[in-house]
């Protein structure tokens, strides 16, 4: 445990922003297994209304830090190319 008072500051706020983050990199995931999900079902509205989902959050996990915009990048790539073969 640290001595110094910022340093005791420091784990605490890095302990609320690990959490915060694990919970928003959970959601992403969720997300994503519903769009594979219907996907996989073959529901063409039921997928198209995840796609939009999945590719907004996406989006917002990039703008908090939590995925690179290239890692954004391939992941919605990959799941509109799911997507175009779905049609």
């Amino acid at each position: 445990m640290p001595n110094i008072k910022s340093a005791k500051k420091r784990v605490l706020v890095s302990k609320v922003n690990n959490e915060r983050n694990k919970m928003e990199k959970s959601a992403l995931k969720t997300t994503l297994k519903k769009f594979d999900a219907a996907v996989a079902e073959g529901n063409r509205e039921q997928a198209d209304s995840a796609y939009k989902a999945a590719v907004k959050s996406i989006d917002q996990a990039v703008n908090k830090g939590i995925l690179h915009k290239n890692n954004a990048a391939r992941k919605k790539s990959s799941i509109t190319l799911k997507m175009n073969e779905l049609a």
